[in-house]
């Protein structure tokens, strides 16, 4: 598994993150990637949520139950979709499903795959950089033309989610980015960590 930057000590201590979700989605391994522990309890305190979702095989009754528990107190809470790499799964249909049985979602990175049909990069829609996962770390690149036209609709609906949400709309507990995952790959786990650190920084004047 690939290495990271995030300080997972460092996340442990400063936030309290807990994933949830059906044992098919890995929530274990999200967990130990990103410094957080597994829940199974909406009565666990905790400063973020990360809800694993596998692509292809819908979600739970009981992952639906801890979302609502969690909404009723506003936690932060960040979709993982986990199983991009399964070629009968599909990033957008887990995120059409999240949409139906958590709430409305927003999709920040969309899914680029290589010629074979591997997922291999994420296009980040507030910036149109790329993020190619076949080095490690990734390599951040200018898209090309033909990319900026393939997502040119999802940005636009993107950044108008952004804009009724608002800069703090994430860790109000109001927007829920959901982020495409191999962790085999590192491909996500460090626009997770960048999730984190937004919540980190927002809580240091509290931290010292």
């Amino acid at each position: 598994m690939a290495t990271h930057s995030l300080d997972k000590g460092l996340a442990r201590q400063s936030l309290k993150i807990h994933v949830f979700g059906h044992s098919g989605a890995d929530p274990e391994g999200i967990a130990h990637a990103v410094g957080g522990l597994t829940g199974s309890s909406a009565n666990d305190l905790c400063d973020l949520a990360i809800f694993a979702v596998h692509a292809g095989q819908g979600i739970d009754a009981d992952t639906i139950a801890l979302w609502e528990a969690l909404s009723e107190s506003m936690v932060p809470r960040l979709i993982a979709v986990t199983g991009i790499e399964d070629p009968d799964a599909d990033f957008d249909d887990a995120v059409l499903i999240a949409n139906r049985v958590f709430d409305q979602s927003v999709t920040p990175f969309l899914v680029l795959h290589d010629d074979s049909g591997i997922p291999c990069a994420l296009i980040d829609l507030a910036s149109l950089f790329i993020r190619d996962y076949t080095t490690t770390p990734a390599i951040i690149a200018e898209s090309e033309a033909e990319h900026k036209t393939l997502v040119a609709e999802f940005r636009t609906e993107y950044l108008e989610q952004i804009e009724v949400a608002g800069e703090d709309g994430f860790p109000a507990g109001m927007l829920f980015p959901a982020i495409p995952v191999w962790l085999e790959k590192g491909i996500g786990v460090d626009i997770i960590e960048m999730y984190i650190k937004k919540l980190l920084l927002q809580q240091l004047p509290t931290l010292g």
